[in-house]
């Protein structure tokens, strides 16, 4: 049903991405297990946390996903037409001007670091907290320059369909991380994990750079803005909406981050735990197969290639969901003996398992609706077309902010923990925005295969309730098993229901994974 050549293509490319994005993944909670043995969810925690909350804020909006998401289609359609000079001269241009953005936004947000986090960020988190924070902030701001380069890098190597090393560098990122944790937080403290973050995100760049050869690649010494109508002109004009719309959906964190601060010691930390955990298999599923399609997206595009494009997007969003889908009822069913499992020894206590599993269950709910988010979002940005996203993603941020306050008031007049309420605000304002997305991307391309695609879900959504109806059945014949028994096992009981269901379901994702085997055999 979808066009075999550019699914192949996004198929090779997703599993090279997959895997290392795999083991990016866990060797990231390896890295949250050490980070949780040595901190727990103390006031360090929610420190360090909230200040990742800015340092991520300034990489993502100016110089991450909305320069990527600008950059690759223009920089695709150069190299789509032969002009390579010109795709170079553009990425020089881009990683002079985006350097230059974010070193100086650094150097305004460290100098303003204390009133940011006071005013702003957590204002009812304990001064001491406030400071530590904000000393925590000036030095990860060093980072954040660094990954303004190597975000770029990672952009021009997926565009050049190379995925390998962009994929691998997050690896190197959490071993600076680790080894921080490990070498210097035993007398440093938390800022060994700050120092860590910087080490990380040079070694993130540095393993990337070995990709530039063989490329032609040639750097230009200048920042374009002068020639009108010149390809680097044209990039900020595509990254004008998407900051815009990065932004909003930046707003969301600074807003849990501020209302967790009142919720007493922990919150922030949770919230941070639980996040994480949950874009484990958003990361390994969506984040991968989104990097993977979307140089393919824009290549279709600018050759004008629509039914392709129809064809190959709603392939993706099958195959994501097939792997999403049960990933979000897994997750809930075993929130707590995953949470067990992975994190509560040394300072994170039971409270801090209850407190983290608590919030991990409502973030779980809404995993299905980030990972069609991740490949929507990218097909609109394929098409050039970056106002859309905003605009649904500026809506989808009221409704968070105002879920976000009714829910926590909600679950704190009912005797629950406040900070629940947060993650089920992201869930359900998620859910908002894919489903509005969904509905507009249909309506531009005329259509998306949607009888097969709804096909497809019907098949997902049988499937994972036969393996969510196995795991409650698996927990309550072991109501007083360990983690490792409950959550470790019952992870592989799952998959291995699910594959079952599907296979006798006859869905088309399987026939596509043994069809790829059997090509890479041959």
């Amino acid at each position: 049903m979808a066009d075999h050549r550019s699914e192949t293509r996004i198929v090779r490319a997703a599993g090279i991405v997959m895997v290392a994005t795999m083991c990016a993944r866990l060797l990231g909670l390896a890295r949250q297990m050490i980070v949780g043995h040595l901190f727990g969810t103390a006031m360090e925690m929610d420190a360090f946390a909230a200040a990742n909350v800015i340092t991520e804020t300034l990489y993502l909006v100016v110089a991450g996903g909305a320069l990527a998401s600008a950059f690759i289609p223009i920089f695709s359609g150069l190299l789509a037409k032969g002009d390579r000079p010109g795709a170079w001269r553009l990425a020089s241009q881009a990683a002079n001007l985006i350097f230059l953005v974010v070193a100086l936004l650094s150097i305004l947000t460290g100098a303003l670091a204390h009133p940011i986090v006071s005013l702003f960020l957590a204002p009812e988190m304990p001064a001491a907290g406030q400071l530590l924070t904000a000393r925590l902030l000036r030095v990860m701001l060093v980072a954040t320059v660094v990954f303004s380069v190597s975000g770029l890098l990672m952009g021009i190597l997926n565009a050049h369909q190379h995925f390998l090393l962009p994929a691998i560098a997050p690896i190197f990122y959490n071993l600076g991380i680790i080894g921080g944790a490990l070498l210097l937080s035993p007398t440093m403290g938390v800022y060994g994990l700050a120092v860590g973050i910087v080490i990380g995100a040079l070694l993130h760049l540095l393993v990337q750079l070995p990709g530039l050869r063989g490329r032609g690649a040639v750097y230009t010494a200048s920042l374009g803005l002068a020639q009108r109508g010149s390809p680097v002109q044209r990039v900020i004009r595509l990254m004008g909406p998407r900051v815009l719309g990065l932004a909003v959906t930046r707003v969301n964190f600074w807003v849990n981050t501020n209302l967790a601060s009142a919720f007493g010691e922990g919150a922030v930390s949770a919230l941070d735990y639980a996040m994480r955990v949950m874009l484990l298999p958003l990361g390994v599923v969506a984040q991968a197969v989104g990097i993977a399609a979307f140089p393919t997206f824009s290549e279709l595009v600018a050759k004008g290639e629509m039914n392709a494009v129809r064809r190959t997007l709603a392939a993706t969003l099958r195959g994501v969901w097939y792997l999403g889908l049960p990933a979000s009822v897994g997750l809930l069913i075993l929130r707590v003996p995953i949470t067990r499992l992975l994190f509560q020894r040394g300072a994170f206590t039971d409270e801090s398992t209850t407190s983290v599993a608590w919030a991990l269950g409502f973030f779980a709910v809404g995993l299905a609706g980030h990972t069609g988010l991740e490949i929507i979002v990218r097909a609109f940005y394929a098409l050039h077309d970056t106002k859309t996203p905003v605009l649904a993603g500026s809506g989808a941020m009221a409704l968070n902010v105002f879920l976000s306050i009714g829910l926590s008031r909600l679950f704190a007049a009912r005797g629950w923990m406040p900070h629940g309420g947060l993650a089920l605000a992201n869930s359900l304002a998620t859910f908002a925005e894919t489903g509005w997305l969904l509905w507009l991307i249909n309506r531009r391309l005329g259509g998306i295969e949607s009888r097969w695609l709804l096909a497809g879900l019907a098949q997902i959504g049988l499937a994972t309730a036969g393996m969510g109806a196995a795991l409650q059945l698996w927990l309550s014949l072991w109501p007083d098993a360990s983690a490792l028994w409950l959550g470790g096992i019952g992870i592989g009981l799952g998959m291995a229901v699910y594959v079952g269901l599907t296979a006798l379901l006859g869905m088309d994702e399987l026939r596509l994974v043994r069809r790829m085997l059997r090509r890479r055999r041959g």
